[in-house]
């Protein structure tokens, strides 16, 4: 496990460039942060969590092999309540907010999204 210190994101997406321009938007968020991990899928997401500290989760909803629901609901079956959830998702609706409020999501951030949205997630949880 690396140090605390610095505060660690992990993008997970299956779209690269989704991906991409959620990580081009923590860097213009002028929020200090750590190593900016990345991932495809929950499963890959699980094994850079297992290795990594990571302060903040930013995950899609729909993607193949592990989704990230199921991946926020790894998340809290592991115990590791230190890690900020925030959903980047096209995916919006009542029914897909309901059945992630349980998991300890903080924010909930729609796709297409304005880099400002990120910058604002960033500042609320890397007081």
């Amino acid at each position: 496990m690396e140090a605390t210190s610095p505060f660690n994101i992990l993008i997970v997406d299956d779209s690269t460039m989704m991906r991409a321009m959620i990580k081009r938007a923590v860097k213009l968020s002028g929020v200090e942060v750590g190593t900016i991990h990345e991932a495809g899928n929950g499963q890959e997401a699980l094994e850079i969590l297992e290795q990594h500290r990571i302060g903040a989760l930013f995950t899609d909803i729909n993607m193949p092999v592990m989704t990230g629901t199921e991946l926020l609901r790894q998340v809290a079956a592991r115990g590791w309540t230190h890690i900020i959830s925030v959903i980047v998702s096209t995916d919006g609706s009542s029914a897909r907010r309901e059945e992630v409020r349980d998991l300890d999501v903080r924010l909930y951030v729609e796709k297409p999204f304005a880099p400002e949205a990120i910058r604002d997630v960033l500042a609320e949880v890397c007081h």
